[in-house]
């Protein structure tokens, strides 16, 4: 006769299904980080067996690409005006809110060798707004380009983060105006804001990411303005 025990397990496992290993691995993550993320550690966390996940999960790549599918396809769909710039900028900025809630997922979105479903939904849809915003194929293709990782919610930073405590950065800081005087003055300008702001010293993630897309955007409206063509760059191909 089965005893209660073993009734609960097999009635967890019966319930166990790719989606909630999916929503689970990615509670992981944003707890403990993509890195600490393991098929035991995942199974542990869901009180079943390891081998019970490769039923619906073939890997830890398989793992990766669903947590990334999930997070992609959530991003929010924002209501159209027909302006393409103002669209664009929308869907940009809503792809970077829904990475922010999930701080491990630009790790795992750069970290995959071909591009997911979702994924190619996403950027067949922004590409979209573009070309119904009347830019040409070959501006569009140039703009894809342009705007990079950016496109996801993120960009490449300046400097790579470096805890305000290190000694090592504060040893660098105070070598700045006598060895490299127009990195110290754009520093000071970071470090120090203006009397009226109410900005915390250090960059404005959100601001400066902002601040490029707009440079951007601008930038691809003037080349749109002007019927911009290949051949009027002739460096590029």
């Amino acid at each position: 006769m089965e005893n209660l025990d073993d009734h609960t397990t097999r009635k967890r496992r019966a319930t166990l299904s790719r989606d909630r290993v999916l929503r689970s691995a990615i509670s992981y993550a944003d707890v403990n980080g993509i890195e600490s993320l393991s098929m035991r550690g995942l199974a542990n966390e869901l009180d079943v067996v390891p081998m019970a996940l490769y039923k619906h999960v073939a890997s830890k790549d398989d793992l990766l690409d669903g947590m990334v599918e999930i997070i992609v396809g959530e991003i929010a769909q924002t209501p159209q005006t027909g302006e393409w710039k103002r669209d664009v900028r929308r869907r940009i900025l809503a792809a970077r809110a829904s990475l922010l809630q999930h701080p491990w997922s630009r790790a795992a979105l750069e970290s995959r060798s071909a591009m997911t479903p979702a994924m190619l939904g996403y950027l067949d849809a922004l590409t979209g707004l573009f070309l119904a915003g009347g830019l040409s194929v070959d501006l569009t293709h140039h703009v894809m380009h342009a705007l990079g990782n950016r496109m996801w919610g993120f960009s490449q930073e300046l400097f790579a983060a470096t805890p305000r405590s290190d000694t090592t950065f504060d040893a660098q800081r105070a070598a700045l105006p006598a060895h490299f005087p127009n990195l110290a003055e754009i520093a000071r300008a970071a470090m120090h804001p203006e009397p009226d702001s109410r900005q915390a010293p250090g960059c404005d993630d959100q601001a400066e990411f902002e601040f490029a897309l707009d440079l951007l955007l601008d930038g691809i409206d003037a080349r749109h303005a002007e019927h911009w063509t290949p051949r009027q760059q002739g460096t590029l191909s």
